[in-house]
């Protein structure tokens, strides 16, 4: 069996001595959080890194994944039982306001559709549909940063790769960027989507981390290099003490497919 060591770049990781040092020890690629990543830093970025090392860079991209947009810090409070506004447009929140990512998400929500936000640190209930905005109770009081992973108590249209992914690989190809990775795969269609931009020569892992992800993962198979699984976000899907299992049973048929498994840590 072949270990390989996807590491992650971040604000803290994204040095000269960082990066050399994690290549000595044997990192396979390095990734770019698109999430987390400003479009505008994506080019300064590979440029970093391409001129460190030749570990090659993997862009990971947003994907079909809900999240909070900017606050005005990283721990505002909502009180159980207060009221607050989910705007259709770009608002900065506070304790009273917020906006989600993608745009077309807030305009799906209907009435007594439930928002979990970071794992469940803060939930909206949906009570009232108004022209700009939604009016939320907040069912569980708690703290939020900015870029929170949400979540939807139904399933909600939202497309495979976003226009800041697009960008995102259309850069990284120019810069000869070869490996790519899909957030949130939850069909074989989503698979091809991202296949139209980077191309049938790239490398491509598709992240398992969906309940659809999991279901569908017999169609997913078979078109993509390797798969990732991420058990935080499926967590939020299903419960944690059935995560060994499921993980069992998706590098199972990886396994039986030929097709490499990362395991987030």
């Amino acid at each position: 069996m072949t270990i390989r060591i996807l590491a992650t770049l971040g604000p803290s990781s994204l040095n000269k001595d960082t990066v050399k040092r994690m290549a000595e020890k044997g990192a396979w690629l390095f990734r770019i959080n698109l999430s987390h990543t400003s479009l505008e830093n994506v080019e300064d970025i590979i440029q970093k890194i391409q001129s460190w090392t030749d570990v090659p860079i993997c862009l990971d991209s947003e994907g079909a994944q809900v999240r909070n947009k900017d606050m005005v810090s990283e721990n505002v409070y909502y009180k159980e039982g207060e009221t607050v506004k989910i705007h259709h447009d770009t608002v900065v929140g506070d304790s009273k306001n917020i906006t989600f990512t993608p745009e077309n998400v807030s305009k799906q929500l209907k009435v007594g559709d439930e928002i979990r936000v970071d794992f469940n640190s803060v939930s909206f209930r949906i009570v009232e549909d108004k022209k700009n905005f939604i009016l939320a109770s907040v069912k569980t009081g708690g703290y939020v940063g900015c870029n929170k992973a949400a979540d939807v108590n139904r399933n909600l249209k939202l497309k495979a790769v976003t226009k800041k992914d697009k960008a995102a690989f259309e850069i990284g190809l120019s810069m000869g960027v070869k490996y790519f990775s899909l957030s949130f795969t939850n069909s074989a269609n989503d698979v091809r989507e991202i296949r139209k931009i980077i191309g049938p020569e790239t490398n491509l892992i598709s992240k398992i981390e969906s309940i659809r992800g999991v279901l569908n993962l017999g169609e997913i198979l078979p078109i993509v290099d390797q798969i990732l699984i991420d058990r935080g976000d499926l967590s939020r899907e299903i419960s944690i003490e059935k995560i060994p299992f499921i993980q069992r049973k998706i590098i199972s048929r990886a396994r039986a497919s030929e097709t490499p498994v990362f395991v987030d840590l």
